[in-house]
């Protein structure tokens, strides 16, 4: 099985960025953690705070991915364009966030890649990763 994980803006802050929401684990070192607990599975990494970058990276892996983790970050509010990507791809996307939107700014609780994603992850830090992969498992 292989599984891309596209993640947006910001998010290469991990481990820095207002840990009291985020924790204080990078990026990289979790997704260590996963590859050594899905060691069956090859996981792919792709971050950009750019929209474009993102939506040629959903285009270059949509076809041929089992499955994507995407963590659009703050452009899951804003980004028609995301949406549109995930929309056109093959691959079924599962929609992660580590902070519980609904929980937050009232901009933050509309999202442009949930109506077309596979399912929706919100709310348990980092581990929200490690859940996407539970579920394409159990599904």
């Amino acid at each position: 099985m292989n599984i891309d994980i596209i993640n947006g803006p910001n998010l290469n802050l991990l481990g820095k960025r207002e840990p009291n929401i985020y924790g204080s684990t990078t990026f990289d070192e979790y997704l260590m953690s996963l590859k050594k607990e899905f060691s069956k599975i090859k996981f792919e990494y792709f971050q950009s705070n750019i929209e474009g970058e993102i939506i040629d990276q959903i285009h270059k892996v949509g076809f041929s991915s089992d499955y994507i983790l995407l963590n659009a970050a703050a452009y899951t509010h804003t980004s028609v364009a995301i949406g549109d990507a995930v929309r056109s791809i093959n691959s079924p996307v599962i929609e992660i966030h580590m902070s519980n939107t609904f929980s937050r700014e009232d901009f933050r609780h509309k999202s442009y890649i949930t109506p077309v994603a596979k399912g929706l992850i919100v709310g348990f830090g980092i581990d929200s990763y490690r859940l996407g992969v539970l579920s394409l498992l159990n599904n």
